[in-house]
């Protein structure tokens, strides 16, 4: 891979950053023979484009550059950030995703400006098309504040399938009743919702079809994915071993 590129994905800046730092001599590489030296005598590398073999060690300004294919984060996003790559006008959530982070990464499906909870941010694009296709039916479970209690008429057509104004019905959704709760100081009920799809607003256009309003929701669960409940909102952290194994 080229110089240039392996620093771009390792987290090193833009292109043109990271050649800024090459052209300085901040950039060096160690054979594997050469690992003990100090970082002074390290060849340093002047070519944006010279190709980065296996078994060499690089190095910006004496920190070891760690590359890998694949980056894998979980995400408490809180409420108030569009789940976007980017956006010109507002905050998107990987703007929280700091220190020496890809250029490549995305969030992996959508929840909505407020709406909180579980993100999966990554690069690897065969893990979010096997979490998002339709056709695999990836549980999403998510808590929901209602206006009102479902009757249990109510509950059973959220079960079977309901007219959002999609030309389809839902699928098969699983609703639970928990508790009684409050959100914003207003008496609510708490949800506990499950659904294999990922429709516009999904959930909220479900409970409005029945008269009811959603009036918070927060993600807790993407498959065998588990929200974090020590993240605080806003807070990430590396997914573990066994979680990359379980998804």
């Amino acid at each position: 891979m080229r110089l240039d590129k392996y620093l771009c994905d390792a987290g090193f800046g833009t292109r043109s950053e990271v050649k800024n730092l090459i052209k300085k001599g901040r950039v060096k590489m160690a054979s594997a023979n050469e690992l003990g030296q100090d970082f002074a005598s390290m060849q340093p590398l002047k070519d944006p484009g010279w190709k980065v073999e296996e078994g060499q060690a690089i190095f910006v300004d004496g920190t070891p550059v760690h590359f890998e294919s694949f980056s894998y984060y979980m995400l408490n996003k809180p409420e108030g950030l569009v789940t976007a790559t980017e956006d010109k006008n507002q905050k998107t959530v990987l703007d929280l995703i700091t220190g020496m982070k890809r250029r490549d990464l995305f969030p992996v499906g959508r929840l909505d400006k407020d709406t909180e909870g579980l993100l999966l941010i990554t690069n690897d694009g065969q893990l979010a098309h096997r979490l998002l296709a339709p056709g695999k039916h990836v549980k999403k479970v998510y808590l929901a504040w209602v206006n009102e209690v479902l009757t249990e008429e109510e509950m059973e057509h959220f079960r079977q399938g309901l007219d959002i104004g999609d030309p389809e019905l839902t699928k098969k959704a699983e609703i639970e009743y928990l508790e009684r709760s409050s959100f914003a100081e207003d008496e609510c009920y708490l949800y506990e919702v499950k659904i294999i799809e990922g429709r516009y607003h999904q959930i909220k256009r479900m409970f409005e079809a029945l008269n009811k309003e959603c009036l918070h929701l927060k993600r807790m669960a993407m498959g065998s994915l588990k929200l974090d409940e020590s993240l605080a909102p806003g807070d990430f952290r590396l997914l573990s071993e066994q979680e990359l194994d379980e998804i």
